[in-house]
């Protein structure tokens, strides 16, 4: 099967290659989170040409072939328009089995879930903007945001992995309760198992985060059951919106070690089980 996907966005960094290497990765990402392998990807460029020196467009884009280069692909052509704000991305399209297509529904009630990458990446953005994060953080904020999520065709070759999504601007609360409403279960959540950037705290802590953690809170808050114990900042890192976050995906108990496996030799070595999923609905968290 012959599956496609598409995703672009203004810069999050300064710097235009980087900016370029994020927004290919994270356009990338969802052929992965569907179990598939990318074939090739088309361009999608918006540039204030009367603004921008041509030399920086052309990093944004020497960025972006990078990660194709990474990815084993190719940009085989695309579009671009002048506009006011700089806009990058990419079409991509992948090849998957049709047995072996992985969705965000189909997980079973006992399935372990599994992420890949830690939380944060969206509070580290916020507190960029804000001329607070340390040099440490902005580089593991670019480490994070341009790691292809290469697993997921592994991941789709297992019989035990039911189901499978990536973490991206509805936060790990927002996909988990994707693939709980998909799969009619509801997900329970082991708070202190969650992988999380520690500057990331740090900032939310503080009260640094973004607008979309607020948002998103106001738009599913009321399926989830957060443990007293936990707070605004616990909300907010659960709510984080992660650019090319990392793989969610539900599998059966005896596969977690294959799956955990697979994800550390993958160099994902953040990898934790953080919950299961049972009868019911919603999202719980303790």
């Amino acid at each position: 099967a012959i599956v496609a996907t598409t995703d672009f966005f203004m810069p999050i960094v300064d710097d235009p290659f980087e900016f370029g290497r994020i927004a290919a990765t994270n356009a990338i990402s969802d052929i992965y989170a569907m179990g598939a392998q990318p074939l090739f990807a088309l361009a999608l460029l918006g540039m204030p040409i009367q603004v921008l020196p041509l030399d920086v467009i052309q990093q944004i884009t020497a960025g972006g072939e990078s990660v194709c280069h990474d990815a084993g692909i190719m940009i085989a052509g695309g579009h671009s328009i002048d506009t006011v704000e700089p806009i990058y991305g990419l079409v991509a399209i992948g090849i998957v089995d049709p047995k072996k297509l992985k969705r965000n529904s189909g997980a079973q009630a006992g399935d372990s879930i599994i992420l890949s990458k830690p939380l944060g990446v969206g509070i580290l953005s916020a507190a960029l903007k804000k001329g607070l994060l340390s040099e440490a953080g902005y580089k593991e904020m670019i480490a994070l945001t341009t790691k292809l999520n290469k697993p997921g065709v592994a991941l789709s070759q297992l019989d035990g992995v039911h189901a499978l999504t990536d973490v991206t601007g509805f936060g790990l609360a927002g996909h988990l309760l994707e693939m709980a409403r998909g799969s009619h279960l509801k997900a329970e959540v082991n708070w202190s198992a969650i992988p999380m950037l520690e500057e990331a705290i740090k900032h939310v802590q503080a009260d640094i985060f973004t607008g979309a953690s607020t948002r998103n809170w106001a738009g599913y808050g009321d399926e989830v059951q957060l443990a007293s114990n936990l707070g605004l900042w616990q909300q907010n890192l659960l709510t984080d919106p992660q650019t090319s976050g990392g793989l969610l995906i539900s599998c059966a108990p005896e596969q977690e070690a294959q799956v955990l496996s697979i994800l550390n030799t993958g160099g994902f070595t953040s990898a934790k089980k953080i919950g299961q999923f049972v009868a019911g609905h919603g999202l719980s968290v303790a």
